[in-house]
């Protein structure tokens, strides 16, 4: 009698949540097959039929990571006040980053040796980048931004991403009052920026 087939979605969705806790817990170097396993109640070789590798694991991790990110920049209430609004956007992907530092590392900074994302797997974030494009076009829009939206979104999304790593890594600093004025200071000087016409040479 054949052996029944251990893929399911069941298993898959709890194989990533077991994958998601370990590395809240153990970080990057406690993340194995065997570990996620042990949590998701499953075998070894029933990770494996699902995931692939250890790579096609770590991958599901990545694309959960935006998912999550993305539907916590969804849920930001925009404001009348389009700088507002994407003040709020810069604070929402802080509070992420500071509530899931392991994860967002593989989403940004790619520790694993075993997942190089391809083009395609980098469409993972396409939703983050959509959510910041439609609020920078607001702002143009309204006159409160000169520029290509598509063009300051990416480099608004850039600068919040280098500021979060920053401060993940303990380089921005330490004590919370100065990293929440670095924060003020750099979105601020950036839409203060944008508020002006750019020459693009």
């Amino acid at each position: 009698m054949p052996r029944t087939k251990q893929r399911t979605d069941a298993l898959h969705d709890r194989g990533v949540a077991s994958a998601l806790a370990v590395l809240a817990e153990d970080g990057v170097a406690g993340l194995t097959a065997r570990s996620v396993a042990r949590r998701a109640d499953a075998s070894v070789p029933a990770i494996y039929e699902v995931f692939g590798d250890k790579g096609g694991l770590i991958r599901e991790v990545f694309f959960e990571g935006f998912r999550m990110l993305a539907d916590d920049l969804s849920a930001v209430a925009a404001s009348e006040d389009p700088l507002e609004t994407l003040q709020r956007l810069a604070e929402a992907f802080r509070a992420f980053f500071l509530a899931n530092p392991v994860l967002a590392q593989i989403m940004f900074s790619r520790p694993f040796a075993d997942f190089d994302p391809t083009t395609e797997d980098d469409k993972a974030g396409a939703r983050v980048r959509e959510i910041f494009v439609r609020y920078v076009r607001i702002a143009v829009d309204a006159g409160t931004f000169v520029g290509n939206p598509t063009d300051i979104a990416h480099i608004s999304l850039a600068m919040v991403i280098g500021l979060a790593e920053e401060e993940s890594s303990g380089r921005l600093g330490t004590a919370k009052a100065s990293l929440d004025r670095r924060w003020r200071v750099g979105v601020k000087a950036l839409q203060q920026g944008f508020s002006n016409p750019v020459e693009d040479n």
